[in-house]
């Protein structure tokens, strides 16, 4: 960062804070931390003009700016809202703000099936994080909901977009990453959906990152499906030398076994970092890879339930040498009476 760079004062929910000038909302919460941060289901840092579709990061902006202290007068999306110097908003201190935060997931769960139970994406589903904080106990919607068949896109990943909420990431990772993108919308309005042209497999050495990108379970990896529920699993950070990407990956391990490659995620479920199709796919072996630590868990998450802090676990039973000895003395007292 700069050192003459324009700072923005603003504070959210009380809290000030400082922020270059052309910061976002979102990235200005983000830099506070906390429960403050609104959520986010189609914005993405290292992905070009991601953000204002999925409406889950609303907030009020109740002091426009010193110059103009007006409040806006409607909730603004936080991802393509930019502060202003004096800038006053209110997120979970407001409302009116969780009120429409609800309306916005019961309107992402008219469509989306409740199949968590058989979800690869289970335990690491912002939608099903969204819904436990946010969710109705029952919907309203009486009409019949969308259905769709599943599709092979490749030999490696499975579209199934019953459980898309169209917030677009997984286009914009294929344009950014890719020379040339193979899938897109289809139709508008209610109707719209991610496809294929004529079902045409999704072909570069970059493509496997739409799985990463995808909030909620539409697109999920093919060679990993139903192998293991990810909370059963054990992330490990790890790299090779890669002549295409930077090789720096997410393990995930059963036992001595690499079930699935990943890109690194943040705390935000962002990867900075995207891999080629070679580390992801081609590459389960311990010997290909560098071991580094294992992956950071936050408290929250379901997969800290079955995470540790060392590579190699110790014992259920420590070995005690102290402990053996008196063993052995009573062993032998015992033995005397016989």
């Amino acid at each position: 960062m700069a050192e003459n760079e324009k700072k923005i004062k603003i504070k959210i929910d009380g809290i000030p804070t400082e922020v270059p000038e052309g910061t976002t909302i979102l990235n200005a919460a983000r830099q506070i931390g906390g429960e403050i941060v609104p959520p986010a289901m189609c914005y993405y840092t290292s992905l070009e003009e991601t953000g204002g579709k999925c409406r889950t990061c609303l907030v009020k902006v109740s002091k426009g700016s010193d110059q103009n202290p007006k409040p806006m007068p409607k909730l603004v999306p936080s991802c393509r809202t930019t502060v202003m110097e004096g800038m006053e908003v209110e997120n979970i201190t407001n409302p009116d703000v969780l009120e429409a935060r609800k309306g916005v997931v019961e309107f992402l769960l008219i469509n989306h099936p409740l199949d968590c139970p058989v979800c690869d994406q289970a335990g690491e589903c912002d939608l099903q994080d969204l819904s436990y904080e946010h969710g109705l106990q029952e919907t309203r919607f009486n009409y019949v909901k969308r259905t769709f068949e599943r599709i092979d896109i490749g030999d490696k990943i499975q579209l199934h977009m019953n459980r898309c909420i169209m917030c677009y990431r997984c286009l914009y990772v294929a344009d950014q990453l890719t020379e040339k993108r193979e899938h897109g919308v289809l139709f508008r309005g209610v109707k719209s959906e991610i496809s294929t042209y004529i079902e045409k497999a999704l072909d570069s050495d970059f493509i496997g990152n739409v799985i990463d990108v995808c909030p909620v379970g539409a697109l999920t990896d093919r060679t990993f499906r139903f192998k293991n529920r990810v909370w059963f699993t054990k992330p490990v950070n790890a790299h090779r030398e890669c002549d295409k990407c930077s090789g720096n990956v997410t393990l995930w391990y059963k036992g001595e076994e690499v079930l699935r490659v990943t890109g690194r995620k943040d705390e935000y479920a962002e990867v900075h970092e995207f891999i080629c199709d070679t580390c992801r796919f081609d590459k389960k072996k311990t010997s290909d890879w560098v071991i580094e630590s294992p992956k950071k868990v936050q408290h929250t998450s379901v997969i800290a339930s079955n995470h540790y802090e060392e590579l190699k676990p110790p014992s259920v039973i420590k070995e005690n040498k102290k402990l053996q000895e008196s063993n052995k003395e009573q062993l032998s007292r015992s033995e005397r009476y016989k």
